[in-house]
């Protein structure tokens, strides 16, 4: 990379509660643009304002932020409303998918298979908690609509927990999702420049990947490239890429997904903003197929640049 390129804003923080995920995302993706030889500077974000970025003299912000006021669109729209071109996906696509709820809406109406769901509210009854999960047939999972990093989710084997899951969930949003939990291999699959990554298998030592399991449980095992014929391998990365693009995703994704016994596959969720740190599982997946972190770092900062020229022939065109 040249000096006439130019610099990069690493943006990092946040007020979610995924801040500190953010910070260590943000500093390793400053110190790899570095090394790929690419001028970059901290940008750490503090408030849902957008004043640090005010007089910012940056050519593209590397978005490091999770969660809310990071993943969920309105920084994107801040972004384009200020002509900072940005890395990830647009101001729409963001939005979808961190919303449980509208990902869900569109993954139906795309043809993607996904865990039938219900969904619940601060202030639900009991009864009608008890109605949703027998609906859905236990075991279930309760998941906040607008969080990640698997903040407020709980599985729930019979009524008896319910009450303390739906609690716990509404600690994060005043929305939750009720899902059918499926029982199968959890994987992961990276999606970089519309290609599918090589898949990523968790084991954690508990029954689903939360977040104690993703941050701090040693015990949890990654497995790249897992065991699978390549017909099966095939059909779980053809499943992420099209999750990704049911969503309008750009540039960057990863999708989590199960693999049950019986061979189906269905989709979890989307994060447009994954985890950066080298120990993150898209720069595992990327590791994987070839490419170091630097290297995925200046990747993702190449398609913002091609967006923004893209952007600006298309701007041209209409004059």
């Amino acid at each position: 990379m040249g000096n006439s390129r130019p610099v990069v804003g690493v943006l990092m923080g946040g007020t979610s509660s995924e801040r500190e995920v953010s910070l260590r995302s943000g500093r390793a993706v400053l110190e790899a643009l570095r090394s790929a030889g690419q001028e970059a500077v901290p940008v750490e974000v503090s408030s849902e304002t957008g004043r640090e970025l005010d007089g910012l003299a940056i050519g593209v912000a590397f978005i490091a932020l999770h969660g809310k006021f990071g993943e969920d669109g309105r920084l994107q729209q801040l972004l384009q409303s200020k002509g900072i071109p940005y890395t990830g996906s647009g101001p729409d696509a963001s939005r979808v998918a961190m919303d449980k709820v509208e990902a869900k809406r569109l993954f139906k109406i795309r043809g993607v298979d996904t865990p039938a769901h219900r969904v619940i509210a601060r202030g639900d009854s009991v009864a009608l908690l008890e109605q949703c999960a027998r609906a859905l047939g236990y075991p279930v999972v309760i998941k906040p609509r607008g969080e990640g990093s698997s903040f407020g989710v709980t599985v729930h084997e019979d009524c008896s927990t319910l009450l303390d899951g739906a609690a716990e969930c509404f600690r994060y949003d005043k929305i939750g999702l009720m899902e059918k939990f499926i029982a199968g291999r959890e994987l992961t699959v990276g999606i970089l420049d519309d290609k599918a990554l090589p898949v990523i298998e968790l084991r954690p030592k508990d029954r689903f990947f939360s977040h104690e399991a993703k941050y701090k449980d040693p015990d949890t095992l990654y497995l790249v490239d897992p065991p699978m014929s390549d017909l099966e391998r095939r059909r779980i990365q053809k499943a992420a890429l099209e999750a990704h693009h049911a969503l309008g995703c750009e540039g960057m994704s990863r999708v989590d997904l199960i693999f049950t016994p019986f061979c189906s596959v269905h989709v979890l969720e989307v994060n447009t903003i994954p985890g950066l740190t080298e120990r993150s599982l898209l720069p595992k997946a990327a590791r994987a197929a070839g490419i170091e972190f630097p290297e995925l770092c200046r990747r993702i900062v190449d398609a913002a640049f091609r967006r923004r020229k893209d952007s600006f022939w298309a701007a041209a065109a209409m004059f």
